[in-house]
């Protein structure tokens, strides 16, 4: 019951936004009594507080697995991280829409959890720019941080535009922004 109420609220709360969703719609929307919803939550913030800390907890596992991988050099793993972004999207895309937009309506106890999480996530990727940088595969950049903000901003806006049942698929996307983020749009002499 616990996940029936996590995957009615995630579709709700992507609907019609946290603060219009009310207890009452979500028990509605399943058949059941305030009173199921309370068996498993004290409210509809620590509701959201678990969206929020399962959809980053999952996003940095998967990339530690990818980062882990000793058989793939810088390159190849910037573009599974990429690819796997955007391969959630399929799965995905409601939590992370709550994820972004919402956040901001969790007490600064879930939101200290939240972030330090999303930090470890961002702090992952620029650990892999860094290495890129010293093994010479990527440019010498002074400014790994920067480049790293520039990536997620890229992947994560993917997430209220790309549909993954399109013209262009996940692979042909990771391709497209692998390529600008290691080459840019210049065209080379």
């Amino acid at each position: 019951m616990k996940e029936k109420i996590i995957e009615t609220s995630i579709e709700l709360f992507d609907q019609k936004g946290f603060k219009e969703t009310s207890v009452q719609d979500i028990v509605e929307s399943i058949g059941v009594t305030k009173g199921t919803f309370y068996y498993y939550f004290k409210g509809k913030e620590e509701l959201l507080g678990d969206i929020c800390l399962t959809y980053i907890e999952d996003l940095v596992r998967q990339q530690e697995q990818i980062l882990e991988d000793p058989n793939k050099d810088c390159t190849a793993k910037l573009y599974d991280i990429v690819y796997m972004l955007i391969n959630n999207i399929k799965t995905q895309r409601r939590s992370a829409r709550i994820f972004f937009r919402e956040m901001r309506h969790l007490n600064e106890l879930h939101l200290q959890e939240i972030k330090a999480k999303r930090r470890v996530f961002r702090e992952n990727y620029q650990k892999l720019i860094e290495e890129g940088i010293t093994k010479r595969e990527f440019k010498n950049n002074p400014n790994p941080d920067m480049l790293t903000f520039g990536i997620l901003g890229i992947t994560n806006w993917s997430y209220y535009w790309f549909n993954p049942e399109g013209e262009v698929s996940e692979e042909k996307l990771a391709e497209i922004y692998v390529d600008l983020i290691l080459n840019g749009i210049k065209k080379s002499d």
